[in-house]
Parts: C-alpha cells; sequence; structure tokens
C-alpha cells in the first residue's frame, strides 16, 4: 500500500508530464489519459479514508468531493447526530489542507467571520492600526448551524463565496486558494433561525442532504465508536495538488449535445419558460437561473473526471440534478397541500424532459 507522500507524489507526477510540452498528439492523449486514471484511483482511495470514519453516506461523500474539485460551496442539511461535522472535518485531515469552524449563534458579528482592525502600539509609542484576520482565511470553513445567525451576519460570507475575497475598509483581502465554504443546518428545528435568503442559497453549488443510515450501517456505526479507539486517517492530497486538480477538472470537454440538455433541462424549472410541463407550472413559483446549468456542468466534469473519464455523460448530470436544484425551486401552496417535495418534482422533470436527438452524420 502507498504512503500518503508516495500517493501525492504520483499524481504529482502525472500532472507535471501533462504541463511539458509534447509535440504527439497521441501522447498527449495517452497522458490525460493516465492522469484521469490515476486521478479515479486517488478518488477511490479519499472515499476509503473517509468510510473508516464515515459509515455510509456514500452519494453524500461523492458529491462533497465533487463539490472540492469544481471549487463549488456545500450545504449540508440533516438532523442532529448525522457527523456532519464529522464528515466536513475528516475530509479536511485527508486533503490536508487547513480548517477552521464557526459556530453560527444569534449574536455572532460580521467581524467574528472576515476580522477586524486594531490599534497597535509599538515600544517607541508609534501607533497604527493593524488587520487581524477571521477564520474566513483558510482552506475549508465550517459555517455549522449558518441559520441560527441573524442575514447581516450571514451576508459577510457572500463576497468570500462569490469572489474569494473580502473588504475590511478600504482594503481588499484575497482567501486561501483553495477555498471552500461548507454550511450546516438542521430542517427541523425552526425555533429562533434565520432562513437563507435566496441570493445566498443560489452561491451553493450543492445542497446535500443527509438521512438516516440503514440498519446495517447503524449497527456498524455503534460498534465501532463505542470502542473508545480514536479512527486515523491518511492524507492524500495537499492544497497545491488540489488546485492543479480542479484545473484538470476543468478541462473535461463538455459536448454541445449535454450543454442543449442542460439548459432544457434548467429552463423547465421555471414556470413563466415555453419549456416548463405543465406540473411546473401548477406547483413552482420561481425556478433556478443560470449559476444552476453552469453547477449542472461544473457537476457533471467532477463525477466523470472521479471515474477516469474524458467526456460528461447526460447521467452525470442527472446524478448532480437533485442536489443542483433541490434550493432553486420554489413550490407554492398547491405543492405544499399536495405533499409534492423539491425532491418529487426534480425527479419527475428529469423523467419528462427528453434528452436532445443526436445529430447523424451521412457520407456525402
Amino acid at each position: 500500500m502507498l504512503s500518503s507522500k508516495e500517493c501525492r507524489d504520483s499524481l504529482n507526477i502525472f500532472i507535471m508530464s501533462e504541463n511539458q510540452p509534447n509535440n504527439s498528439p497521441q501522447s498527449k492523449s495517452r497522458n490525460l489519459g493516465d492522469i484521469l486514471q490515476e486521478f479515479g484511483h486517488h478518488c477511490t482511495l479519499m472515499q476509503d479514508e473517509i468510510g473508516k470514519v464515515i459509515i455510509g453516506q456514500k452519494p453524500v461523500i461523492r458529491q462533497l468531493l465533487a463539490a472540492v474539485f469544481t471549487r463549488g460551496h456545500c450545504l449540508l442539511e440533516g438532523v442532529p447526530g448525522l457527523a456532519k461535522t464529522l464528515l466536513v472535518s475528516t475530509v479536511s485531515r485527508i486533503l490536508d489542507v487547513q480548517f477552521k469552524r464557526i459556530q453560527f449563534t444569534p449574536d455572532l458579528m460580521p467581524s467574528d467571520i472576515i476580522g477586524t482592525t486594531v490599534l497597535d502600539e509599538d515600544e517607541n509609542g508609534r501607533r497604527s492600526f493593524r488587520f487581524v484576520q477571521g477564520p474566513v482565511f483558510t482552506n475549508i470553513l465550517l459555517a455549522d448551524e449558518i441559520n441560527r445567525t441573524p442575514p447581516k451576519t450571514q451576508a459577510a460570507l457572500l463576497q468570500a463565496m462569490q469572489e474569494r475575497e473580502i473588504t475590511a475598509g478600504q482594503t481588499t483581502y484575497q482567501l486561501p486558494d483553495p477555498f471552500l465554504t461548507i454550511a450546516t443546518q438542521n430542517p427541523i428545528e425552526q425555533e429562533g433561525t434565520y432562513p437563507l435568503p435566496e441570493a445566498q442559497l443560489d452561491r451553493f453549488m450543492f445542497n446535500i442532504k443527509i438521512n438516516y443510515p440503514s440498519l446495517e450501517e447503524e449497527e456498524r456505526i455503534l460498534a465501532s465508536t463505542t470502542r473508545g479507539e480514536k479512527t486515523e486517517v491518511r492524507k492524500i492530497l495537499n492544497g497545491k495538488l488540489i488546485v492543479n486538480l480542479q484545473k484538470l477538472v476543468g478541462s473535461i470537454a463538455v459536448s454541445q449535445y449535454i450543454i442543449q440538455y442542460v439548459a432544457r433541462l434548467v429552463r423547465s424549472t421555471r414556470p413563466s419558460d415555453e419549456f416548463a410541463p405543465k406540473f411546473i407550472k401548477d406547483f413552482a413559483d420561481w425556478g433556478a437561473g443560470p449559476r444552476a446549468g453552469q453547477y449542472l456542468i461544473h457537476g457533471g466534469k467532477a463525477l466523470a473526471a472521479m471515474d477516469g473519464r474524458f467526456s460528461v455523460s447526460v447521467n452525470d448530470i442527472k446524478e448532480c440534478t437533485i442536489p443542483v436544484l433541490r434550493h432553486r425551486i420554489s413550490t407554492n401552496f398547491q405543492a405544499q397541500a399536495e405533499g409534492m417535495t423539491n425532491e418529487a418534482i426534480i425527479e419527475h422533470l428529469i423523467a419528462e424532459i427528453p434528452t436532445p436527438p443526436i445529430e447523424k452524420f451521412e457520407k456525402k
């Protein structure tokens, strides 16, 4: 079994080989194929390492890793005790990046997130202002129970999530690269909470829901967590390598066929659009914007690369559809009265929207 350093070094060699000049198109294609195969192998290693701590939840882990490799932010929803915080901290340990956690409370202030300016005095009595960085200056930021703080403090993350920078006074500071915000919220307790505004929800690439484990998984959880033993995980990647892999994922090919399917799918969520099916017009007040389509394609690229493939397939898009669209469709009272959830509407939409026809090329 490879050590952590050997795992990182082997993938670094593959990425460096792709960056070297090469006059042979076949050799370049072969190098890219090797890189993707090695990347897929490392993704399997990461999921295995996470599985030592988090039992089950394989779709959740896969979606979270896909977000990491596409610079996307995630919103995790689940009842207490489903290891949301443990999952995020475990991912940060495996990726070998800096991790910080903010516990959101009603009295939390924006300066508690982005930082504050303090007045310093040196030994000669000269005074000067100095900016003290807040916890947002990290690689993975866990915004725990983000809906427990007022909108004024929630909005402190908007610039960080979109531009990956923050502004304090007249100075703008760049955040470390990579930077990823993972927020959690409890869907069953609404007393003393502040729902995220739609503009901020739209900045999350995925809305990932964590469900209860199966009976077998829960038995394994009880057996492994009550022994008093601490599970150690290996460090598979590092910050610099993650940035290179994000560039690799961005280079995955997307055909016009996939773009047409994504555009049709996203436009079908809007009740006023000509492509919208009748059940969307009946049950939805408003649908997803263009950013949803961008995230669908980015997510499809990540899933294809994680599987070692050169291009995005329709199945990759379908796998991303629910976590991407779940928080971007607003249902009306009629949908709630008939028990139509966002997930049910999206599943119906996937079944309803056909894939575009593939053009046939005829010999002249």
